[in-house]
């Protein structure tokens, strides 16, 4: 039997998934334990040591790593053939390293999805389905992007996010940036002056500095910047992104801004990344429907597709609009026409829709799960902070490292993640891309890391 092998000692100050990683791993090496032998599952095996299952499926986790056992989705675990490795004791788990630098085991990066919740099938059928259209294909696609999404477009965004635009209003890109630089191209000598909410966007700065546009970094209260400190930078274009921050800026302050807008002759630049992703309340509405003539609108799909559906798109209020249409003809489209005309298909039969709401479900259950492990095994010693739509979570750990440190020393242990910007001692753990089922060995790979 296998819990032979499996005599914990809880006294002991080696943590107990240590010492279950340790018992199997020997009971395969010793061959006491046959390769496609099924092992028991979590839960059983937490109620028969009296563990938590978390400590379970940590052990279970680092064992799959190393190739001792094997999770067969719907079956259950099993054990492979024995891996005879030296170098570290038994229930230590190893520093990942790979030249040139440690490799990544569990990532929090912002910068990928978890792809067993992509909708990966469905969007391959309508890019053969464009791909069969020989007429579609066999043309450069149109400066503005294709009419067939901008009609789209413009009805989900009025639903989703209360957006009013017209088709003819819309300009598809390649992302937020390549958006931000034709946008930079429209401004007045004038209007050349930006300012942004502190800590900034460092792919929105980086355009502002290749466009030798000066960027004001505004400090804020909680609401947001204040109107004293806008009108003092003497900025005519404000970056702003109204939902996506700890805390939504409120109506009222909304109201301020564009009253500001109208007042100065200035430009508002609504930042909307994954405004519709909020799940724990109703999605506020964009400001752009609020005051659409002073308001520019940004858009993208990264995280409700895939992030390698390089798709953006931006409203222009109709004073910007002339002076785009006056040079579109010279302006190349950067997004792909074949992706363009897939996702047209996919928003006009509600496939956009279906996968918004699995999303926000799923994004719930994530965000609640990480939050709960991290106050589990850390406590007091660390504070959080959720950031909804942008699905990450910062946390202050109270150790003594700075943020470099936590950073490198996660990542010795094979844990990707950020430092936050212009936060001392905090980090930024992305949780869109991340499994479930693998938050809770990566959080104990965390602990290992920073608590020495």
């Amino acid at each position: 039997m296998l819990y032979d092998y499996l005599l914990l000692d809880h006294k002991s100050k080696e943590p107990l998934y240590a010492q279950l990683y340790g018992k199997i791993k020997a009971a395969v090496e010793k061959g006491h334990l046959a390769a496609g032998e099924k092992l028991p599952s979590i839960r059983h095996l937490s109620e028969s040591l009296r563990v938590s299952r978390t400590t379970v499926e940590t052990a279970y986790q680092q064992l799959c790593v190393e190739g001792y056992i094997q999770s067969s989705p719907q079956r259950g675990y099993f054990v492979q053939e024995a891996v005879h490795t030296s170098g570290h004791k038994p229930g230590v788990i190893p520093q990942i390293t790979d030249e040139p630098g440690p490799k990544v085991r569990y990532n929090f990066g912002s910068d990928w999805v978890d792809s067993a919740h992509t909708d990966s099938k469905l969007w391959k059928k309508h890019v053969r389905q464009v791909l069969n259209r020989q007429e579609a294909i066999a043309s450069y696609g149109e400066h503005q992007g294709e009419t067939a999404l901008r009609e789209a477009l413009a009805a989900y965004s009025h639903s989703a996010r209360g957006v009013a635009a017209s088709p003819g209003q819309i300009v598809i890109g390649a992302g937020t940036q390549p958006l931000l630089y034709l946008l930079c191209g429209l401004l007045k000598p004038e209007e050349r002056r930006v300012a942004m909410e502190a800590p900034g966007f460092q792919q929105a700065e980086q355009v502002f500095a290749d466009c030798s546009i000066p960027v004001r970094f505004l400090p804020q209260d909680q609401d947001g910047v204040t109107i004293r400190e806008l009108e003092a930078s003497m900025a005519k274009v404000l970056l702003v992104s109204p939902s996506n921050r700890l805390q939504i800026i409120p109506m009222a302050r909304r109201v301020q801004l564009l009253q500001w807008a109208e007042r100065t002759g200035g430009i508002l630049v609504e930042d909307d990344y994954n405004g519709e992703l909020r799940y724990r309340a109703r999605p506020v509405p964009a400001m752009q429907g609020m005051a659409s003539e002073r308001v520019v609108y940004l858009g993208s799909f990264s995280k409700l597709l895939l992030p390698s559906v390089r798709i953006g798109y931006m409203v222009l209020p109709e004073p910007l609009l002339k002076r785009y249409r006056k040079r579109a003809a010279r302006y190349n489209q950067t997004a792909s026409k074949i992706e363009q005309l897939a996702l047209a298909d996919y928003i006009r039969e509600g496939r956009l829709e279906k996968q918004l709401r699995r999303l926000r479900k799923l994004y719930a259950v994530k965000s609640t799960r990480l939050t709960e492990t991290l106050r589990q095994m850390f406590g007091p010693l660390i504070d959080l902070s959720l950031q909804e739509t942008s699905l990450r979570l910062l946390v202050t750990v109270k150790n003594g490292m700075d943020s470099r440190e936590l950073v490198q020393r996660a990542r010795t242990y094979g844990v990707r993640l950020q430092e936050a910007r212009n936060r001392e001692g905090c980090v930024v753990l992305g949780f869109a891309g991340i499994p479930v089922e693998e938050m809770a060995p990566a959080v104990a790979r965390l602990k290992e890391a920073w608590l020495v």
